[in-house]
């Protein structure tokens, strides 16, 4: 298994759009960087609410668990995410990973240094979409999300031989997702 560097990113891995990584002052950073590439955060988020009492069963979600916010609907550049809640959102860029590649998604510290935590599960060989991301703001203060803006880090690992069963080939249950997915038991 190895890490791949920036280069090899421009080459193998399918992002669309595809952005460097340059200055942008005022914002929180994006696109490849050494050995990975910094994913945005898209505008609808899902932020999950007590008001209808529900509980949460990933066999059975309902979607009176959380209220959504399409941020480019109301003008605003952010999201808040209660004290101690949490949100799904999805990245502004689809990512198309290669058979013998496997990608971790880890928090950027801008955010983590803030008590927000940015949990995604890997991404296997051949998997395709926009990826659905967990946040958790973990402080007892209100917390603000940028729309469009950096908030997690993909890291790609490639393997030594080709995976004998991709994601493509379990014909997975979120594959080719085009943005924001709930959990599903298929």
């Amino acid at each position: 298994m190895g890490i791949l560097c920036d280069t090899q990113i421009r080459e193998l891995i399918g992002i669309e759009p595809f952005e460097e990584n340059v200055k942008r002052p005022g914002r929180v950073s994006y696109g490849v960087s050494s050995y990975g590439y910094d994913i945005r955060v898209g505008t609808v988020f899902k932020i999950f609410t007590n008001v209808n009492s529900q509980i949460i069963d990933p066999k059975g979600f309902s979607d009176r668990s959380f209220v959504t916010i399409d941020v480019a609907k109301t003008g605003q550049d952010h999201v808040l995410i209660p004290p101690n809640s949490f949100a799904l959102c999805e990245t502004v860029e689809t990512v198309s990973i290669p058979r013998d590649v496997l990608a971790i998604c880890v928090g950027k510290s801008t955010y983590a240094r803030c008590g927000i935590i940015v949990n995604v599960t890997p991404i296997e060989p051949e998997w395709r979409g926009k990826i659905t991301l967990e946040i958790s703001n973990t402080t007892p203060l209100p917390a603000k999300i940028y729309a469009n803006e950096g908030i997690a880090q993909l890291i790609f690992l490639r393997g030594e031989r080709v995976c004998s069963v991709s994601y493509a080939d379990k014909k997975g249950k979120y594959q080719d997702q085009p943005g924001l997915t709930l959990p599903r038991v298929d």
